[in-house]
C-alpha cells in the first residue's frame, strides 16, 4: 500500500479555513455533505492535554455523513490505534475521535486503511480530494464492493422465493427427490433408522407413484441402482477425508451414539428436521448440481414474490454474510 499518503492539493487546508458558516455545519453550496474545518485549527489555544486523552466525540459539529462513517468503522472493531500488552481497551468515544482527527489530517490514509468498511453514502465525506487518483481508486473500490453485494442479495432473495415455490408446488423437495440428490445425507440422517416396515412402506408408495407396470418397475430398478451407486461414491469420499483429519464427533448429530444407537421417534423426527434444513441450505448456496440457477438468480419474476417470513430468510444468510464481510477484510489487510 502507500502508507500516510496525503492529499495532493497543499491548499486544501487554507481552502477548508475560508469556508463559510455553511460549510462548518458540514454543507457547501450545493447541500453536498463535505468535510468540517479541522479542530486543529479551532484548538490551538486548548490544552495540550486533549493529545493525549482525545475529547469525546461530538455528532452535533459534523455532517450526518461523516457521522455514519466514523460510527461504522468504530463499531467495526477494526485497530485505531497501537496498544501496549495490558493497556485498557478503548472505548468507543475515544475510538470515534482517534478516526475523526485521522480523517481530518489524513483522509487519504483514512479511505486506504477504512476503505472496506465503507458504503458509497460515505464517500461524500471525501469529495474535497476527489481529484487525487488514490481516493478515485479506493471509492471505486467502495462502489464496486456494494454493487457486489446487491447482486448477492438479489441471487439469494430470488432463490429463497424459488425455495417456498418449489415447497408449494411440484416434489423437488419430497423425500424421494431429496433423497436421490443426496443419498448419503439421507442415509445419515434417516435412512439408517428407518424400520423394515417403513422401508417397504417407502418402496409401495413410489410403486404407486407410477403406473405398476414393467416400465415402471424397471425404471424404479435402474434409478435404485443409480441411488446406491451416489451413495457409495459419496461415502467412500467421506471417508478418504476421516482418514486424513479426525472429525468431532459432536458435529455429526446424524450419528449420535454409535452403532448401537437407535433413536426415538421424537428423535428421528429432529433428525429429518436437520435434513431438510440441510437440503434447504444447499439449494440457497447453489449445491445443487442438476439444478439450472439461471433461470432463478437472473428472474425478475421472483422480485415480486411476497417474503412471508423475512426472521426466516434472515436465519438462511446471516452466517454467510459474515463469513463473506470477514474474507474481504482479510483481503484487504493483506
Amino acid at each position: 500500500m502507500w502508507g500516510e499518503i496525503e492529499p495532493s492539493s497543499p491548499t486544501s487546508s487554507s481552502v477548508a479555513v475560508q469556508k463559510t458558516s455553511s460549510s462548518e455545519a458540514g454543507l457547501d453550496q450545493n447541500g453536498t455533505c463535505t468535510p468540517p474545518i479541522s479542530r486543529g485549527s479551532r484548538s490551538r489555544n486548548e490544552s495540550c492535554s486533549s493529545v493525549d486523552m482525545p475529547q469525546e466525540y461530538d455528532k452535533s459539529e459534523h455532517p450526518t455523513c461523516l457521522n455514519d462513517m466514523i460510527e461504522a468503522v468504530a463499531v467495526s472493531g477494526s485497530p485505531v490505534k497501537s496498544q501496549q500488552l495490558g493497556e485498557p481497551d478503548l472505548t468507543l468515544g475515544e475510538r470515534r475521535q482517534i478516526l475523526l482527527e485521522l480523517y481530518e489530517t489524513k483522509p487519504l490514509v483514512f479511505l486506504e486503511r477504512y476503505q472496506a468498511h465503507l458504503k458509497p453514502e460515505h464517500l461524500d465525506a471525501f469529495s474535497h480530494v476527489s481529484s487525487d487518483f488514490r481516493a478515485q481508486y479506493y471509492c471505486k473500490e467502495v462502489q464496486r464492493r456494494a454493487g457486489r453485494q446487491a447482486h448477492r442479495t438479489s441471487v439469494r432473495n430470488h432463490r429463497y422465493a424459488a425455495l417456498r415455490t418449489l415447497q408449494k408446488e411440484g416434489q423437488y423437495f419430497s423425500e424421494e427427490q431429496m433423497r436421490f440428490r443426496e443419498p448419503l445425507l439421507y442415509e445419515q440422517y434417516i435412512g439408517q433408522y428407518l424400520s423394515e416396515e417403513e422401508i417397504l412402506q417407502r418402496s409401495q408408495e413410489a410403486m404407486e407413484k407410477g403406473t405398476g407396470g414393467l416400465a415402471d418397475l424397471l425404471i424404479d430398478s435402474y434409478q435404485e441402482r443409480v441411488l446406491q451407486g451416489r451413495l457409495q461414491e459419496q461415502q467412500d469420499k467421506e471417508d478418504g477425508a476421516q482418514e486424513e483429519e479426525e472429525e468431532d464427533e459432536d458435529d455429526e448429530p446424524c450419528r449420535g451414539g454409535g452403532q448401537d444407537w437407535e433413536p426415538n421417534e421424537q428423535e428421528k423426527a429432529l433428525l429429518r428436521e436437520e435434513f431438510l434444513s440441510q437440503m434447504h441450505q444447499r439449494f440457497l448456496e447453489g449445491k445443487d448440481k442438476d439444478f439450472n440457477y439461471s433461470e432463478v438468480d437472473d428472474n425478475p419474476d421472483y422480485d415480486n414474490l411476497d417474503i412471508v417470513s423475512r426472521d426466516a430468510e434472515d436465519r438462511y444468510f446471516d452466517e454467510d454474510e459474515e463469513e463473506e464481510e470477514e474474507e474481504e477484510t482479510d483481503m484487504t489487510q493483506q
